[in-house]
């Protein structure tokens, strides 16, 4: 394969990150197809054209179903609202197109049911956006873990928070509805659980608590509009026999890119925060009580694939450089080869996951996280 044509829809923060991995991926990874950056759709037609020249992308419109059509297009980014995952994705697979959407899958459990349905059909190759699962940092901790140099583990802790909702007074924004889904669960927990995914395992049952700091935001209109989704969310989990707590929170004055993970075994502890993203510390319990302690690993080349970026250690890699790497792994995918990605299927069992501790909020109880059907 020498070429792939690509779509883009939406060319916001997350648009943008889109365009610079598929404009990077081949210079940094070097074999590959080239990507031909085909089209890209934006809901204003001025936008588009001046994102299309900004981004390199040879043509734009100003209607998503152009790029579903254009037989010259073979993968498309969707970066859109959440409320628009399904429709666009469903649509794009039907038309014989590979699919590189942004978590969540849907608000809806039916809709994320109904995108894992088509991918399966499609026969197509679909993966979500979770691009903290491709830091080298958290490869190296599944290795070591899976290595068993903390020994068995038993307890896992996580935490994510950000403030991009800690202002009382910020505008009523779409997230805050209940179309977009359930608040923090489904926006954010999501990558969390993704991270746990692949350092430990799926998550078989859980027990919520969710929270809203604030009643209501101010409208745009001179009034104020009800709170229709939760900031906060506090979980208990089971992957098995390890115990854990996930606990989010985008209303936290001070977090910004915060996911904090703390893996304790029988031998030792592996610890991580997502706002220093290019190190991580690891305890383990051997040789003289008097000389344990916490060592600091820094990324380096050592650490695959930071050395296609950087070839000195402790320079580090940032979030965009996570969405390089995670285009390689969707391009690998569609090539057939063994790649790091999170399909549809992995997504919908996140999905399931996120909609059980919703219920288990409503009924204030434990519930189990039911396996993913088998696909149609």
């Amino acid at each position: 394969m020498e070429r792939l044509g690509i779509g883009l829809i939406g060319t916001g923060f997350m648009g943008k990150c889109h365009a610079l991995a598929w404009n990077a991926v081949k210079p940094v990874f070097g074999a590959g197809p080239k990507a031909d950056l085909v089209a890209l759709a934006e809901v204003d037609g001025a936008l588009a054209a001046q994102k299309a020249d900004e981004f390199g992308f040879a043509a734009a419109t100003a209607d998503w179903r152009d790029l579903v059509a254009d037989p010259a297009i073979d993968v498309i980014s969707i970066t859109a609202p959440n409320t628009l995952h399904q429709e666009m994705a469903v649509a794009a697979l039907e038309a014989g197109k590979h699919i590189w959407c942004e978590k969540p899958m849907a608000p809806t459990l039916a809709g994320a049911q109904a995108m894992r349905d088509a991918a399966a059909k499609s026969g197509k190759v679909a993966v979500l956006g979770y691009n903290y699962i491709q830091n080298p940092m958290i490869r190296e901790m599944g290795r070591l873990i899976h290595a068993g140099e903390i020994g068995a583990v038993n307890h896992v802790r996580v935490e994510m928070d950000e403030d991009f909702m800690a202002d009382p007074e910020a505008p009523f924004h779409w997230r805050n509805e209940t179309a977009s889904g359930y608040g923090a669960l489904d926006d954010f927990a999501v990558h969390p659980l993704s991270l746990l995914r692949m350092l430990l395992g799926r998550v078989d049952v859980v027990m919520c608590d969710m929270g809203r700091p604030f009643p209501d935001r101010p409208d745009g209109k001179g009034g104020r509009r009800a709170m229709e989704t939760h900031d906060i969310a506090s979980v208990l989990i089971r992957l098995g026999d390890i115990t854990g707590t996930l606990q989010v929170n985008r209303s936290a004055w001070g977090r910004k890119g915060r996911i904090a993970i703390q893996v304790f075994g029988t031998a030792g502890t592996i610890a991580y925060d997502q706002e220093r993203a290019n190190e991580f510390q690891i305890y383990t319990a051997r040789g003289p009580l008097a000389e344990q302690g916490f060592r600091t690993i820094l990324a380096a080349p050592g650490h695959p694939p930071y050395d296609r970026f950087i070839p000195a250690p402790g320079h580090g890699l940032g979030f965009n450089d996570l969405k390089i790497i995670e285009c390689h792994e969707l391009v690998n995918r569609i090539l057939g080869k063994d790649s790091r990605t999170i399909d549809f299927d992995a997504g919908l069992d996140i999905e399931r996951t996120v909609h059980a501790m919703a219920e288990s909020y409503r009924t204030r109880s434990w519930v189990e996280v039911d396996q993913a059907p088998p696909a149609d």
